[in-house]
């Protein structure tokens, strides 16, 4: 299985990307083949339906979704939405390339929650026809602290985001293995 995440913050040290690599080496840990595509890194030129000669970039990111077997997607909350660079990002995506995949949405906000963001992101999930996670990971002001190894402080924090990983790895070996019995 590959799962493929994106970081969605173009802010250096963001917690979303943070907790992001967290996920990253929780799945490792499982032998999970990971892609981590950090925004703040690989930046994308803005999205024009006018121009579909895309920038190397862009291929990098369609090419990892393409591979994953599920998705990971991990934002900040800004005024009660997603960042725009993983709105960017997710504009250039058409709904074969997330068509039955799992989506887990993760997001850190600067409150006490971000569920508007997660909301939103759900939405996106829906119209491209991707299957969002039962479960979700919302991170906010106070709980937002890592230590040195990148592991959220609070271990309420670390238990939570590993129960809703797992349930999406859970789905996703699901979802995967119906895929391959079809074809």
């Amino acid at each position: 299985m590959k799962v493929t995440l994106i970081a969605g913050s173009n802010r250096t040290n963001a917690t979303s990307t943070y907790l992001l690599k967290y996920i990253e080496n929780h799945l490792k840990a499982q032998h999970i083949s990971v892609a981590f595509v950090d925004l703040s890194e690989l930046q994308l030129p803005l999205f024009s339906p006018d121009n579909w000669d895309f920038h190397p970039n862009v291929g990098r990111v369609l090419e990892a979704i393409a591979d994953g077997d599920g998705l990971i997607l991990a934002t900040p909350e800004y005024h009660g939405s997603i960042s725009g660079a993983l709105k960017n990002a997710l504009d250039y995506i058409t709904a074969g390339q997330v068509t039955g995949k799992t989506v887990l949405s993760v997001s850190s906000a600067g409150g006490p929650l971000g569920v508007s963001s997660l909301s939103h992101l759900q939405t996106i999930v829906r119209n491209l026809h991707g299957i969002n996670c039962p479960e979700w990971i919302s991170i906010g002001y106070g709980s937002n602290t890592f230590g040195p190894d990148g592991a959220p402080l609070d271990e309420g924090m670390r238990n939570r985001v590993r129960d809703a990983v797992d349930s999406f790895v859970e789905l996703t070996r699901k979802l995967t293995a119906t895929a391959a019995a079809a074809n």
